[in-house]
């Protein structure tokens, strides 16, 4: 199984075989889903924000399909607003995958038809959060993920 420690808290997961592959159970799409290293990450970031952070689970997505430049694309997590506007959006990598610069460009592409006020990435060992001032075009880390209520109350 791919079940790699990663830099979390210990989860309890639904994991199963089918045909002798892994999947774990998505709560968000309620489905069972292929369990690859990336996955893996998702699934405990998923859980990090809405069991530590109290992120509510129902204002998240999963593999939202985007449109960039008539390019179908899919964004791997989007945490919406109370008026179901893209707040956060989350880019995961597998464990061994470093977080570059070239990740940030992706995230930041993918953030062109959301114009989310945040992103996240992590390779379940690193996070980063991070606000995007658009005025000044520059990302501001954060030196930990905010929980819910703190990133709303800094949401004007």
């Amino acid at each position: 199984m791919i079940t790699q420690h990663l830099n979390f808290p210990e989860y309890d997961f639904k994991i199963k075989g089918i045909n002798g592959r892994p999947f774990i159970f998505d709560k968000i799409r309620k489905r069972f889903v292929a369990l690859t290293p990336e996955e893996w990450v998702r699934q405990n970031m998923i859980e990090f924000l809405t069991i530590e952070k109290k992120y509510p689970s129902g204002r998240f997505g999963n593999e939202v399909k985007l449109n960039i430049n008539g390019m179908p694309k899919r964004c791997d997590s989007v945490f919406y607003d109370e008026k179901a506007n893209p707040l956060l959006i989350i880019e995961y990598k597998a464990p061994h995958i470093k977080i570059t610069q070239s990740v940030f460009d992706q995230i930041a592409t993918y953030n062109l038809p959301l114009q989310a006020k945040y992103i996240l990435v992590s390779n379940g060992l690193e996070h980063f959060f991070c606000e995007i001032d658009y005025k000044l075009h520059k990302y501001i880390f954060f030196n930990e993920i905010p929980a819910f209520n703190t990133l709303m109350s800094s949401v004007v």
